[in-house]
């Protein structure tokens, strides 16, 4: 189901304590520091845009997040929970939240569909949900039906990934995440690998989601999609957090740096 507040008063984004919260973070491959202490907060219900050059340490923060690129040092605090390495100098935390537990409350959408060939759109999206959650496989179609619903795929359960276009086998993967039912979603450029023609579909897919509620970090190169959905819009540089801002950020920033990206791209 869509995760919605039932309570008319509830905090807004800007005033509920963050779901997702980095702090100092810092990786490194070998000699090569990739991500230079990031900083960022991230509330629930909040559409955060990652945007910047190629190369920029964009998707090293999403794959920070859910521990694919486990970070160097920092903090990493998932609905209160430490799950980094900690910051130098700063006292450790007493403990540490497992990995399987954060992936289970993050699902991620990568440029890749990454389906299984053999098996169809509902079996794909099921997969998960017995292997991570321990489903039967009649409540796991049940809910990865409702998940391809949700994304206007209902009609194609039946079909395998080659008799989908780009755009679809996209939103299946993006079905496949909705169906574990997490609480943050993080989308890494996830119209980069469609023809120009199937882009449209996923983005739709997504602002759909995003009016759920849903909280959502996103890596994208359509800064049209992000003016529209950005609530924190966050220019990356040099693995660096350069300059952050809501949406009027896109026609007014006040950073150098991102001016001149921008001036560059649009």
């Amino acid at each position: 189901m869509p995760r919605t507040s039932d309570h008319p008063d509830s905090a807004t984004p800007s005033q509920a304590a963050p779901v997702v919260e980095l702090r100092q973070l810092r990786k490194s491959f070998g000699d090569l520091e990739v991500l230079k202490g990031i900083d960022l907060a991230v509330r629930p219900g909040e559409h955060v845009v990652l945007f910047g050059p190629s190369g920029s340490g964009k998707s090293t923060v999403l794959r920070s997040i859910n521990l694919l690129e486990p970070p160097t040092s920092g903090s990493l605090r998932f609905d209160g929970v430490e799950y980094g390495p900690g910051i130098p100098g700063e006292p450790q935390a007493a403990e540490r939240g497992r990995p399987i537990d954060l992936r289970r409350n993050i699902g991620m959408v990568f440029q890749q569909f990454n389906l299984f060939p053999h098996l169809t759109a509902l079996e794909n999206v099921a997969l998960p949900l017995r292997s991570v959650r321990g489903c039967k496989r009649p409540q796991a179609e049940h809910q990865a039906a409702e998940a391809l619903r949700r994304v206007g795929l209902l009609e194609r359960a039946a079909h395998y990934p080659r008799q989908l276009s780009g755009g679809q086998q996209q939103r299946v993967a993006i079905a496949r995440a909705l169906a574990l039912d997490p609480q943050v979603m993080l989308f890494d450029e996830p119209t980069s690998a469609l023809d120009p023609e199937l882009v449209g579909g996923v983005l739709a897919t997504m602002r759909e989601l995003a009016e759920t509620g849903m909280t959502m970090l996103i890596v994208t190169h359509e800064l049209g999609f992000a003016r529209e959905i950005g609530d924190l819009n966050v220019f990356m540089e040099d693995g660096q957090v350069v300059e952050t801002g809501d949406r009027e950020i896109y026609a007014g920033p006040t950073n150098p740096r991102t001016s001149a990206f921008l001036s560059a791209v649009l």
